[in-house]
């Protein structure tokens, strides 16, 4: 088994309801269905530890391919194959691409409201709500650079219409869930609807997964991204 509790390695198991669970760092107790099979549980900000160093990594970036910078997102010590860190690596690097590609954004103020937002959608979000936080993150992006709210108009359609976009290409591939598959997903889902409805072109980039060797729940081919699909292509 690859590791999976950030405390002791064991496997995680998701309850049916909500228990009072102490986080095993910090000591905070809060209710949660996740857990690992040994009892520890960490809360989604021990989690996420240092990931504000995330601001700082894409405001020196000069590439136009999210993918890119999301992977070096991935190799900062902040991210794991799973967890909530994800649900602000999308939308961050899907900002970042979109300032580089020549998209009008104050990237630093709209990272910090990345982070903001994306760090409310909780770990589990896409077994328990019915709705990925790495595609939650996609609307959370379109929201921003069109300055949507409650009471917007088109921007109110576009950040819904992303949104689903992502959403409906996660849910067609289906579980069990991969947090690295369904941030390349909702990534690529991004850039063909920015392009469409922002006249914004980031790269897009042939994706071939390089974790899999870290995930006990790898969907193997069936999974767009698995390197056996893709191989003998030019």
């Amino acid at each position: 088994m690859r590791e999976e509790c950030l405390i002791c390695k064991a496997p995680l198991e998701y309850l049916k309801t909500d228990e009072i669970m102490e986080c095993a760092v910090c000591r905070k107790k809060e209710a949660s269905k996740t857990r690992c099979v040994k009892g520890h549980y960490v809360c989604n900000e021990c989690h996420t530890t240092g990931m504000d160093a995330m601001i700082g990594l894409c405001v020196k970036e000069i590439s136009k391919d999210p993918v890119e910078i999301l992977e070096k997102m991935m190799e900062q010590p902040f991210c794991h194959m799973h967890g909530p860190e994800h649900h602000v690596m999308v939308g961050s690097a899907l900002l970042t691409a979109y300032g580089n590609a020549g998209g009008s954004i104050e990237l630093r103020e709209a990272l910090a409201e990345m982070m903001s937002r994306g760090k409310k959608v909780p770990g589990g979000a896409c077994g328990f709500w019915g709705a990925c936080g790495a595609g939650i993150s996609t609307g959370m992006f379109v929201s921003i650079i069109s300055g949507s709210t409650p009471l917007a108009v088109e921007p109110f359609r576009l950040s819904h219409l992303m949104t689903s976009k992502a959403l409906g290409e996660i849910g067609a591939v289906g579980g069990p869930r991969c947090c690295k598959r369904d941030s390349y997903l909702s990534i690529l889902a991004a850039v063909d609807f920015v392009k469409e409805h922002f006249g914004i072109e980031m790269d897009k980039p042939e994706i071939v997964c390089g974790h899999f060797t870290q995930n006990n729940q790898c969907i193997g081919k069936r999974c767009p991204f698995a390197r056996v699909n893709h191989e003998g292509k030019s």
